[in-house]
């Protein structure tokens, strides 16, 4: 579970309820069955309509993104793909078919195994890059549904309120009931706009630095499996993919020596 995600949460409902009742409002009176039906019954049936079934169908696992903690080591990975070089230099890449076959990670997978098979590098870029894509794709889509989630909400919220007012207009007899009645009118804008801006729009942005955080890491294996695949030197490459675990990528000189040609 993703402590961030669930504690953003909890201390932001504790600080919007806590601050309300801090001047005297009773929990209570937040709760309205008939705004909360119309405030996320309508902005449901407005993502529904926004979007094909097929992309819908993710919701369960785009939550699981954003609540789900995946534990990245890409100093472990990087270690990995060094350690498999250097296999490959001292006995071939077909040396590797077996780990190839037992990883756990499908991409890191895919690519040792066109690897050993002999795939041609560029064929082999074409391909893993495709599979990058199409999760970054993926994961895009999955943050849009609740990025429209987060637009929707309000306005709901004030058709609710606008609803609610209506209601209240139409029985001016009781002048007593007024002020509770608008009251739980405006409820309903509260709804769409605390719903929007403490649950839509963060887990979208929350799916989206993971979306990022996955193709980083496919972007690591990607140029390691390609200097395995090119038989570069351990070293070079980890030096190369030590690159991606800073801020900005290092500029890695490699210099030849004009008498032996040897790198250094």
């Amino acid at each position: 579970m993703d402590l961030t995600t669930v504690l953003g949460l909890v201390l932001g409902l504790a600080g919007l309820v806590g601050g309300y009742m801090w001047d005297g409002g009773h929990i209570n009176s937040l709760i309205i069955p008939s705004a909360m039906l119309i405030v996320f019954g309508g902005t449901f049936g407005a993502v529904a309509i926004s979007f094909p079934l097929s992309i819908l169908a993710k919701i369960p696992k785009a939550l699981s993104i954003a609540f789900k903690e995946v534990k990245r080591d890409p100093g472990a990975t990087i270690d990995e793909l060094v350690d498999m070089a250097s296999i490959a230099r001292r006995e071939g890449v077909l040396a590797l078919e077996q780990r190839a076959q037992e990883h756990t990670n499908p991409f890191l997978k895919d690519g040792l195994l066109m690897v050993v098979d002999g795939t041609d590098p560029e064929l082999t870029r074409q391909i893993l890059e495709l599979e990058m894509d199409a999760i970054e794709h993926q994961v895009n889509n999955m943050s849009k549904v609740f990025e429209a989630g987060g637009g929707y909400a309000p306005t709901m919220g004030i058709i609710g309120t606008v609803m609610g007012l209506i209601h209240v207009l139409g029985n001016l007899d009781d002048p007593s009931s007024l002020g509770p009645a608008i009251a739980v009118a405006f409820t309903a804008t509260l709804y769409g706009v605390m719903s929007a801006n403490l649950v839509y729009l963060p887990i979208a942005n929350k799916i989206k630095v993971r979306g990022k955080e996955m193709v980083s890491e496919m972007e690591l294996m990607l140029e390691g499996i390609l200097a395995l695949q090119a038989g570069e030197n351990p070293q070079l490459i980890k030096k190369k993919l030590n690159s991606f675990l800073h801020d900005k990528p290092t500029k890695i000189v490699v210099e030849e020596d004009a008498d032996n040609g040897a790198e250094r």
